[in-house]
């Protein structure tokens, strides 16, 4: 079996091609330049240079992370367009696996750590122990890999604690080693030791060897299929997500241009969902108070009204499920509220099916009182209908 395997989820870049016997060429780059200019130029080179025609491929092993996330974004999209292009399966190999594979047959604790920034790291534990017996009729053994700890997002503190709690010598390595070293050095009260430069990187020919032997178990699949695992949010969604967290809920008029993201949001909440040629027909109607909810420039909510004799009658008010008991409901309420005076309404009507605690819970709190039971009047699934009121 013929591999082609990428690396390229941390500052190391490196492909090989593998055989079950053997790694017919490997290129491996810890240097300044970016993935996207090396990986591409790196493949074609080595392919050259050992006159392989990509099409002889079995396979592609790729880190498929954690790591760096514009690497993985970059190791994986490559390997998916190789992948697609030449008809052939993906092999994901969980990065720190492939790290803890360098250490091969090592009976120690083996630590891959990856820098994850804010003192934390890529990480998980492994071991190798002797196969079952040895090979009949000789002296062969084959140690076999041992994952004790997944892969995972941890605090260095957390991690030493673990392997404190396993009294055992542990071997690490890793980009993480010289960023947290001292840290280890003052927590740790096992024996430890770091693998020497040769091996405490990423290497393909690694991904490659692993791989083979993670597809023998059935472990691949399209490169469809293939996605990066990055065990945590980017810090560039992390900052957006605090942004939106802190951003404050606006309530405005709705818009013909909002109609298609409400539809969206319909179809996502609800069984019997309003089409955009609903909610803009609801728009245009005269007698109709339709409010929509912002946060951080996006639409979150929105509550469709219809007004007639005094009284408001909601049709509808909804908010997005990230963003739901958070306020925008209530920020919606009392802007259908301030509009209704200014329309010299006096009364809001609704109906909720019988079931939905939560929106019962908050209507109450909002000063709505249980009028009746209006029989089967909600269909898929069939379920009566609580109608409810407030006076303004």
């Amino acid at each position: 079996m013929r591999v082609l395997a990428i690396d390229s989820s941390g500052l190391t870049a490196t492909v090989a091609v593998v055989e079950e016997t053997q790694t017919i060429a490997e290129y491996t780059v810890n240097y300044k330049k970016t993935h996207s200019q090396t990986l591409l130029p790196m493949i074609d080179e080595m392919a050259k240079m050992v006159e392989l025609d990509l099409s002889s491929i079995d396979a592609i092993a790729v880190a498929g992370g954690p790591g760096s996330f514009t690497g993985l974004r970059i190791g994986s999209a490559t390997a998916k367009g190789l992948g697609l292009a030449l008809g052939k399966p993906l092999i994901h190999v969980p990065t720190v696996d492939a790290l803890a594979y360098n250490v091969y047959g090592c009976r120690d604790l083996v630590c891959p750590i990856m820098d994850a920034r804010r003192k934390q790291v890529y990480t998980g534990i492994y071991t190798f122990s002797a196969s079952a017996g040895k090979s009949e009729g000789t002296n062969l053994v084959n140690p076999v890999f041992q994952v004790i700890r997944m892969q995972m997002a941890v605090s260095v503190e957390d991690l030493i604690k673990r392997l404190n709690n396993y009294s055992r010598p542990v071997v690490f390595l890793g980009d993480g080693v010289p960023v947290y070293e001292k840290m280890l050095a003052d927590g740790l009260k096992v024996p430890y030791s770091f693998a020497p430069s040769y091996m405490n990187r990423q290497r393909a020919a690694v991904v490659g060897a692993l791989g083979i032997r993670y597809f023998k178990t059935g472990r691949y699949e399209t490169a469809m299929e293939h996605k990066p695992e990055y065990l945590r949010v980017s810090q560039a969604e992390r900052e957006r997500a605090e942004r939106e967290r802190k951003a404050v809920v606006t309530v405005r008029g709705m818009t013909m241009e909002d109609a298609a993201a409400i539809a969206e949001t319909e179809h996502q909440l609800f069984p019997d969902p309003w089409s955009e040629k609903g909610v803009l027909e609801t728009l245009e109607q005269e007698k109709t108070i339709c409010l929509t909810a912002e946060k951080a420039g996006k639409i979150i909510g929105y509550l469709l009204a219809y007004t007639a004799a005094g009284e408001a009658e909601i049709a509808r008010i909804a908010v997005v499920r990230e963003q739901q008991r958070q306020g925008a409901a209530r920020a919606m309420m009392k802007k259908l509220e301030e509009v209704c005076r200014e329309k010299n309404i006096v009364r809001l009507l609704l109906d909720v099916r019988e079931s939905n605690e939560p929106a019962r819970a908050f209507y109450a709190a909002s000063g709505f009182k249980e009028d009746g039971i209006r029989q089967r009047y909600y269909e898929d699934p069939q379920e009566d209908a609580v109608l409810m009121s407030r006076s303004l």
